[in-house]
Protein backbone atom coordinates (compact mmCIF):
# COMPACT_ATOMS: atom_id res chain seq x y z
CA UNK A 1 0.00 0.00 0.00
CA UNK A 2 1.54 3.22 -0.58
CA UNK A 3 1.90 5.40 2.47
CA UNK A 4 0.67 9.25 2.94
CA UNK A 5 -2.23 8.56 1.26
CA UNK A 6 -5.76 8.83 1.73
CA UNK A 7 -7.65 6.48 0.03
CA UNK A 8 -11.32 7.45 -1.29
CA UNK A 9 -13.36 4.48 -0.01
CA UNK A 10 -14.90 1.89 2.84
CA UNK A 11 -12.55 1.82 5.27
CA UNK A 12 -13.16 -1.87 5.76
CA UNK A 13 -12.13 -2.26 2.06
CA UNK A 14 -8.67 -0.63 3.02
CA UNK A 15 -8.05 -2.89 5.93
CA UNK A 16 -8.44 -5.35 3.75
CA UNK A 17 -5.56 -5.10 2.00
CA UNK A 18 -3.56 -4.78 4.66
CA UNK A 19 -1.73 -7.71 6.32
CA UNK A 20 -1.74 -8.22 10.20
CA UNK A 21 -0.11 -5.95 12.64
CA UNK A 22 0.77 -3.48 9.20
CA UNK A 23 0.01 0.00 11.21
CA UNK A 24 1.34 0.48 14.41
CA UNK A 25 -1.89 3.06 15.81
CA UNK A 26 -5.23 4.16 14.52
CA UNK A 27 -6.46 7.46 16.28
CA UNK A 28 -9.72 7.96 15.19
CA UNK A 29 -13.19 9.74 15.29
CA UNK A 30 -16.16 7.78 13.57
CA UNK A 31 -19.30 9.77 13.04
CA UNK A 32 -21.93 10.05 15.62
CA UNK A 33 -24.54 8.74 14.45
CA UNK A 34 -26.53 12.41 15.55
CA UNK A 35 -29.33 12.37 13.19
CA UNK A 36 -31.10 9.06 15.05
CA UNK A 37 -33.78 10.60 17.74
CA UNK A 38 -36.51 9.33 19.70
CA UNK A 39 -39.97 9.77 19.27
CA UNK A 40 -42.82 8.37 21.91
CA UNK A 41 -39.97 6.32 23.52
CA UNK A 42 -38.49 4.90 20.17
CA UNK A 43 -36.06 5.43 17.77
CA UNK A 44 -36.29 7.56 14.52
CA UNK A 45 -34.68 9.74 12.67
CA UNK A 46 -35.46 13.81 11.46
CA UNK A 47 -38.68 14.71 9.19
CA UNK A 48 -37.41 13.46 5.40
CA UNK A 49 -36.79 17.16 4.73
CA UNK A 50 -33.86 17.81 7.21
CA UNK A 51 -32.64 14.34 6.96
CA UNK A 52 -28.83 15.25 6.23
CA UNK A 53 -26.25 15.81 8.58
CA UNK A 54 -24.57 19.44 9.10
CA UNK A 55 -21.67 17.93 9.59
CA UNK A 56 -21.94 15.39 6.46
CA UNK A 57 -23.15 16.17 3.40
CA UNK A 58 -22.66 12.85 1.74
CA UNK A 59 -24.70 11.00 3.98
CA UNK A 60 -27.50 11.11 6.75
CA UNK A 61 -25.58 10.14 10.05
CA UNK A 62 -28.86 8.61 11.52
CA UNK A 63 -28.10 4.59 11.13
CA UNK A 64 -30.12 2.60 12.91
CA UNK A 65 -29.11 1.25 16.33
CA UNK A 66 -28.23 -2.25 15.24
CA UNK A 67 -26.61 -1.52 12.28
CA UNK A 68 -24.66 1.52 13.82
CA UNK A 69 -23.18 -1.32 16.05
CA UNK A 70 -22.69 -3.60 13.85
CA UNK A 71 -20.48 -1.81 11.72
CA UNK A 72 -18.56 -0.14 14.41
CA UNK A 73 -18.15 -3.76 15.47
CA UNK A 74 -16.51 -4.97 12.28
CA UNK A 75 -14.38 -1.97 12.45
CA UNK A 76 -13.13 -2.30 15.95
CA UNK A 77 -12.17 -6.06 14.93
CA UNK A 78 -10.53 -5.43 11.74
CA UNK A 79 -8.15 -2.44 13.82
CA UNK A 80 -7.72 -5.15 15.96
CA UNK A 81 -5.77 -7.32 13.55
CA UNK A 82 -3.99 -4.38 11.53
CA UNK A 83 -3.06 -2.29 14.34
CA UNK A 84 -1.02 -2.94 17.06
CA UNK A 85 -2.82 -0.26 19.38
CA UNK A 86 -6.16 1.88 18.88
CA UNK A 87 -7.50 4.68 19.58
CA UNK A 88 -11.55 5.18 19.05
CA UNK A 89 -12.55 8.66 19.96
CA UNK A 90 -16.56 8.42 20.20
CA UNK A 91 -19.37 10.76 22.06
CA UNK A 92 -22.39 9.45 23.96
CA UNK A 93 -25.07 11.08 22.00
CA UNK A 94 -28.70 9.14 21.18
CA UNK A 95 -27.67 7.61 18.00
CA UNK A 96 -24.59 5.96 19.76
CA UNK A 97 -25.23 5.29 23.37
CA UNK A 98 -26.76 1.69 23.31
CA UNK A 99 -24.48 0.92 20.78
CA UNK A 100 -21.09 2.07 22.37
CA UNK A 101 -22.38 0.85 25.80
CA UNK A 102 -22.58 -2.86 24.18
CA UNK A 103 -19.60 -2.34 22.47
CA UNK A 104 -17.38 -1.52 25.53
CA UNK A 105 -18.77 -4.63 26.99
CA UNK A 106 -18.25 -6.95 23.69
CA UNK A 107 -14.04 -5.09 23.83
CA UNK A 108 -13.68 -5.42 27.47
CA UNK A 109 -10.62 -7.39 27.39
CA UNK A 110 -9.10 -5.46 24.63
CA UNK A 111 -10.05 -2.04 26.35
CA UNK A 112 -6.76 -1.26 28.57
CA UNK A 113 -8.18 2.18 29.50
CA UNK A 114 -10.71 4.98 27.87
CA UNK A 115 -9.37 8.26 28.16
CA UNK A 116 -11.68 11.34 28.88
CA UNK A 117 -11.56 14.23 26.88
CA UNK A 118 -12.60 17.12 28.62
CA UNK A 119 -13.93 19.73 26.54
CA UNK A 120 -14.49 22.88 29.00
CA UNK A 121 -18.01 22.92 29.23
CA UNK A 122 -20.80 21.11 27.44
CA UNK A 123 -23.12 22.39 24.77
CA UNK A 124 -26.84 23.42 25.97
CA UNK A 125 -28.66 19.59 25.44
CA UNK A 126 -31.09 19.74 22.75
CA UNK A 127 -34.26 18.22 25.33
CA UNK A 128 -35.04 18.64 28.39
CA UNK A 129 -33.94 15.95 31.42
CA UNK A 130 -30.66 15.71 29.07
CA UNK A 131 -27.29 16.78 30.64
CA UNK A 132 -25.25 18.89 28.53
CA UNK A 133 -22.15 17.00 27.24
CA UNK A 134 -18.52 18.21 28.25
CA UNK A 135 -16.74 15.14 27.45
CA UNK A 136 -16.06 12.81 25.29
CA UNK A 137 -14.49 9.50 25.48
CA UNK A 138 -11.25 7.16 23.49
CA UNK A 139 -10.95 3.76 23.57
CA UNK A 140 -7.31 2.35 23.97
CA UNK A 141 -7.40 -0.70 22.76
CA UNK A 142 -4.66 -3.63 22.25
CA UNK A 143 -5.20 -7.30 20.38
CA UNK A 144 -1.91 -8.54 22.75
CA UNK A 145 -4.01 -11.35 25.06
CA UNK A 146 -2.66 -9.90 28.20
CA UNK A 147 -5.19 -9.16 31.42
CA UNK A 148 -4.82 -5.17 33.12
CA UNK A 149 -3.97 -1.97 32.42
CA UNK A 150 -0.75 -1.96 31.17
CA UNK A 151 -0.28 -0.51 27.99
CA UNK A 152 2.40 -2.86 25.53
CA UNK A 153 2.94 -0.51 22.73
CA UNK A 154 2.76 2.47 24.63
CA UNK A 155 5.74 5.00 24.23
CA UNK A 156 5.50 7.37 27.18
CA UNK A 157 7.14 7.36 31.22
CA UNK A 158 5.12 6.23 34.15
CA UNK A 159 3.58 9.18 35.32
CA UNK A 160 3.64 11.04 31.86
CA UNK A 161 0.11 10.71 30.65
CA UNK A 162 -3.04 11.34 32.45
CA UNK A 163 -6.26 9.88 31.25
CA UNK A 164 -8.09 12.83 31.02
CA UNK A 165 -6.96 15.25 28.24
CA UNK A 166 -8.42 18.71 29.29
CA UNK A 167 -8.72 20.46 24.95
CA UNK A 168 -10.45 22.72 23.96
CA UNK A 169 -13.29 21.64 21.04
CA UNK A 170 -11.85 21.23 17.43
CA UNK A 171 -12.25 24.43 15.14
CA UNK A 172 -14.55 24.79 12.18
CA UNK A 173 -11.86 24.63 9.11
CA UNK A 174 -14.52 24.51 6.17
CA UNK A 175 -18.27 24.96 5.41
CA UNK A 176 -18.29 21.34 4.05
CA UNK A 177 -17.03 20.20 7.11
CA UNK A 178 -18.28 22.13 10.18
CA UNK A 179 -16.88 19.89 12.79
CA UNK A 180 -13.33 18.35 13.77
CA UNK A 181 -11.56 17.41 16.92
CA UNK A 182 -8.62 19.62 17.62
CA UNK A 183 -5.07 18.89 16.87
CA UNK A 184 -3.92 18.67 20.20
CA UNK A 185 -5.70 15.39 20.60
CA UNK A 186 -4.26 13.03 17.86
CA UNK A 187 -0.57 14.87 18.86
CA UNK A 188 -1.36 13.33 22.56
CA UNK A 189 -2.42 10.39 21.21
CA UNK A 190 0.35 9.73 18.75
CA UNK A 191 3.67 11.12 20.48
CA UNK A 192 2.61 8.71 23.52
CA UNK A 193 1.62 5.74 21.55
CA UNK A 194 3.97 5.51 19.23
CA UNK A 195 7.47 6.46 17.63
CA UNK A 196 8.86 8.73 15.28
CA UNK A 197 9.01 6.69 11.63
CA UNK A 198 6.03 4.63 12.94
CA UNK A 199 3.11 4.02 10.52
CA UNK A 200 -0.28 6.15 11.61
CA UNK A 201 -4.20 5.04 10.43
CA UNK A 202 -7.20 7.17 10.44
CA UNK A 203 -10.24 5.21 8.79
CA UNK A 204 -12.39 8.12 9.20
CA UNK A 205 -9.94 10.35 7.54
CA UNK A 206 -12.57 13.51 7.35
CA UNK A 207 -10.52 16.53 7.01
CA UNK A 208 -7.01 15.10 7.67
CA UNK A 209 -6.66 16.21 11.16
CA UNK A 210 -4.63 12.76 12.28
CA UNK A 211 -2.71 12.79 9.47
CA UNK A 212 -1.63 16.55 10.03
CA UNK A 213 -0.66 15.43 13.72
CA UNK A 214 1.48 12.37 12.28
CA UNK A 215 3.14 14.91 9.54
CA UNK A 216 3.78 17.05 12.76
CA UNK A 217 5.22 14.27 14.76
CA UNK A 218 7.64 13.04 12.21
CA UNK A 219 5.32 9.45 11.55
CA UNK A 220 4.21 8.20 8.51
CA UNK A 221 0.13 7.77 8.20
CA UNK A 222 -2.49 6.34 6.01
CA UNK A 223 -6.09 7.10 5.68
CA UNK A 224 -9.75 6.17 4.23
CA UNK A 225 -13.01 8.26 4.08
CA UNK A 226 -15.70 7.62 1.80
CA UNK A 227 -16.23 11.39 1.18
CA UNK A 228 -14.11 12.58 -2.53
CA UNK A 229 -14.96 16.09 -1.28
CA UNK A 230 -13.56 15.97 2.38
CA UNK A 231 -10.66 13.60 0.58
CA UNK A 232 -10.16 17.06 -1.55
CA UNK A 233 -10.54 19.16 1.45
CA UNK A 234 -7.79 17.11 3.37
CA UNK A 235 -5.21 16.93 0.57
CA UNK A 236 -5.42 20.95 -0.04
CA UNK A 237 -5.01 21.18 4.04
CA UNK A 238 -2.07 18.82 3.95
CA UNK A 239 -0.40 19.94 0.88
CA UNK A 240 1.69 22.79 2.21
CA UNK A 241 2.90 20.34 5.22
CA UNK A 242 3.87 17.63 2.82
CA UNK A 243 5.54 20.06 0.63
CA UNK A 244 7.39 21.71 3.62
CA UNK A 245 8.37 17.86 4.34
CA UNK A 246 9.90 17.34 1.11
CA UNK A 247 12.04 20.35 0.60
CA UNK A 248 13.90 19.77 4.10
Amino acid sequence: MQLNTIYCENNLVTMARMPDNFVDLTVTSPPYNMRTRIRNGKYTTREKSDHFSKKYKHFDDAMPIEEFYEFHSKVINELLRVSQIVCYNFQIVTGSKEAFFKIIGDFNKHIKDIIIWDKGHGQPAMHERVLNSAYEMVLILEDDKKCGRVIQNATFKRGEMSNVLRLGRGKKISEIHGSIFPEELPLQLIQSFSNEGDLIYDPFMGSGTTALAAIKSKRNWIGSEISQEYVELANKRLDPYLRQTSLF
